[in-house]
């Protein structure tokens, strides 16, 4: 659902609202005839950061795909930006060239819902942005290993703040520790012995609890709080 409560799915009256941030302008051109064909409406295409910034201000799209390396303001910092506008922000996919991209965990801190190669197929191009819009995070089993290795790699002076995760009831607990294991609504379900839809209230709960926006933000939280330990079960 985004800010004006369209859907984007089946039946709602305007399609989703898309805005294309890449450097390069053969990648936006194809981007949009992707984008466009699947009934999507792309409201801007920017070549750089602070581009995507000034458009998504006066365009306020639902989904902002994002590339990283761009000239004037990168991805990151335009991402922060965003993150930071409001309880109307857009919700941000990150286009990378490399699945090892450096920044991964760099673009999740800042703000980012998820991660899409620029070499995907366009079905998961399509279904990145309705996922992305639907306020889920395209927070992928190899996204969340890297996660996990960028806090083993952490210090061991950065000290956890389990105190954060205090207003959480053990249930809500339980699922948080899952999700930060990287398991999906449907495999939460199924370990905890509940139906899905009890999952995605207590997730969509918890999230509310801890003033996060999606998943990717659990996740983070739940390593940076000592609850989930690398290497650990």
């Amino acid at each position: 659902m985004n800010h004006d409560g369209r859907a984007g799915g089946p039946g709602t009256a305007e399609p989703l609202r898309v805005l294309v941030a890449d450097d390069q302008e053969l990648v936006r051109a194809g981007f949009r005839l992707i984008l466009e064909a699947a009934g999507l409406a792309v409201v801007g295409e920017a070549a750089d950061g602070a581009e995507a910034v000034a458009i998504a201000a006066a365009e306020r799209p639902d989904v902002v795909l994002m590339d990283i390396r761009m000239p004037v303001m990168d991805g990151l910092a335009a991402t922060r930006q965003l993150a930071e506008s409001g309880p109307h922000a857009p919700k941000v996919v990150i286009l990378t060239t490399f699945d090892l991209d450096d920044y991964v965990y760099e673009a999740l801190r800042s703000g980012a819902s998820g991660f899409l190669l620029k070499d995907a197929p366009r079905a998961d191009l399509i279904a990145a942005v309705r996922v992305a819009a639907a306020g889920d995070a395209l927070l992928a089993p190899s996204v969340t290993r890297r996660l996990i290795e960028a806090f083993a790699a952490r210090p061991a002076t950065m000290s956890p703040a389990p105190s954060r995760l205090a207003s959480l009831t053990p249930r809500e607990r339980d699922i948080l520790l899952l999700v930060a294991r990287g398991r999906s609504n449907t495999e939460i379900a199924s370990a905890l012995v509940v139906s899905e839809a009890t999952v995605k209230t207590h997730v969509a709960h918890l999230l509310a609890k801890l003033g996060l926006r999606d998943r990717v933000q659990a996740v983070i939280l739940a390593y940076e709080t000592g609850a989930v330990t690398p290497g650990r079960p």
